[in-house]
């Protein structure tokens, strides 16, 4: 199952990490790349870059997944020149960021991001100037603008394959860590001592895995050594930055497998703690439901469906909600009002460690509360739930929740049909529920007494929290 994590442990081939001062360099005639499908935008940045006096080339991702024959998502430069050189050359350059400062290029939509050579942090502290770079206590970098040589550039990359340099012009490849035997090899490879790496900056875990599974790769073995014990530094990063790296992570189109093998190597844990409690405590109810809202997502996302953030994070938190319910329950805390609460303190805890924007947590929420509603048919009910924006997507999160293998009494089925039938056979199938005597998942009705007024029966939200 973890088939991309173990690979490379059959016959690892360990090399001694060095730092190369001259390049491994690739003529055209030994690789397959063309400048003319890389984008005619970056290209031309490098080709000015260059006539201005300026090192320059496409590195990165654009570099490996050509080299690969993945369409690249964007294209990268690299420069010798400062953020504020590349602005004097191009009036349509704005910098953006601080803690890593960069030159984003605008041409109409496309957005071309040019980085000047950094080089590695110095290990003393008296040494570090806090206005370019800086660390906290355990390592990680909090400010990244010391500015370096091409190699030194190249050694302060975070994996192998994401250090090669293209020169459109000469239509050569410098590679300065091997990244390209580790593509031919389909290996994760840290440059440096991982230990270190990561405690620069946590979010390279997330990376590999996330690398592993967009190319199929496995990640090698001294590179996934530190990861378990390592994990928990995830929790010291801001959650807005990882709420980012979590849409890359499950929006990429490798939800399920990313999945796996964050689990196994303990990543899990410190992105979604309540979810990773419930997979110890009900973990195939869990595992099922969370892999195969992913399996969903993948698939949607090759057909080129629209995807939803509120949808995947309403099935990752959903196995650690009926837990919370029955807890304020047995409180005395009445179902539905039991499962607004449970939902509230949940996504709040959350946001405390990925923060989901309000955008994200107001339908994570809708769509739970269909999962108490949907229940609830009688009358003008059914027809009022078919007219409610948020119907299809709680509608798809019933038959996520019953192949999950959660007891619903056919509701999924009911509702399939019920979408499929004309106006006369709705009306049937509401008449059948009524004359089932359970008012369709209302409860029962309390007896009226002799001479006593009709009082409405409560509602049994118990289907909310799935139990």
């Amino acid at each position: 199952m973890l088939k991309k994590l173990f690979q490379s442990f059959r016959s690892p081939l360990r090399r001694t990490q060095h730092k190369r001062s001259t390049p491994e360099v690739l003529n055209s005639s030994q690789h397959s790349l063309q400048r003319a499908q890389f984008s005619r935008y970056a290209v031309n940045i490098v080709e000015r870059l260059q006539n201005a006096g300026y090192q320059a080339y496409l590195v990165g991702g654009c570099v490996r997944d050509m080299l690969l024959n993945i369409t690249p998502k964007d294209f990268d430069v690299a420069t010798s020149a400062t953020p504020e050189q590349v602005r004097a050359e191009f009036r349509n350059a704005r910098i953006i960021g601080r803690r890593f400062k960069l030159v984003h290029i605008h041409f109409g939509r496309e957005i071309i991001e040019v980085a000047t050579f950094r080089a590695g942090h110095p290990q003393n502290d008296e040494e570090e100037d806090t206005n370019q770079s800086s660390r906290n206590e355990s390592g990680r970098i909090l400010r990244d603008n010391v500015y370096g040589t091409l190699e030194e550039d190249a050694q302060r990359r975070d994996f192998t394959i994401n250090a090669l340099y293209y020169d459109p012009v000469s239509e050569r490849i410098l590679d300065y860590a091997n990244g390209v035997h580790d593509i031919r090899n389909n290996l994760i490879r840290l440059i440096g001592d991982p230990t270190q790496r990561y405690q620069e900056d946590p979010v390279r875990m997330l990376r590999a895995v996330r690398f592993a599974a967009k190319l199929n790769f496995g990640i090698e073995k001294h590179t996934a050594a530190p990861i378990r014990d390592l994990a928990p530094m995830l929790r010291e990063i801001p959650s807005a930055r990882l709420f980012e790296e979590v849409l890359k992570l499950f929006l990429s189109g490798y939800a399920a497998d990313t999945f796996e093998m964050l689990v196994d190597l303990q990543l899990f844990d410190p992105l979604f703690p309540a979810s990773a409690e419930a997979l110890e405590y009900n973990p195939t109810y869990t595992h099922t439901l969370i892999s195969e809202a992913l399996i969903n997502t993948d698939l949607r996302i090759k057909q080129n469906k629209p995807v939803t953030p509120a949808f995947l994070f309403a099935a990752l938190l959903w196995p650690a909600l009926p837990k919370r319910v029955l807890r304020l329950q047995e409180r005395g805390m009445p179902p539905i009002p039991a499962m607004q609460e449970a939902a509230h303190e949940l996504i709040t805890e959350q946001c405390q460690r990925i923060a989901i924007p309000k955008r994200f947590t107001l339908p994570i929420r809708e769509i739970w509360d269909m999962q108490e509603r949907l229940p609830r048919r009688s009358g003008k009910r059914a027809d009022l739930l078919l007219e409610n924006p948020r119907f299809r997507a709680g509608y798809d999160f019933l038959l996520l929740r019953e192949s999950a293998g959660e007891q619903t009494d056919g509701l999924g089925e009911w509702w399939t049909d019920y979408q499929d039938a004309n106006d006369s056979g709705r009306r049937e199938m509401i008449r059948e529920l009524g004359s089932k005597g359970d008012a369709a998942g209302e409860g029962p009705k309390k007896r009226r007494r002799s001479g006593a007024k009709r009082k409405r029966s409560a509602a049994d939200a118990s289907g909310a929290a799935g139990e």
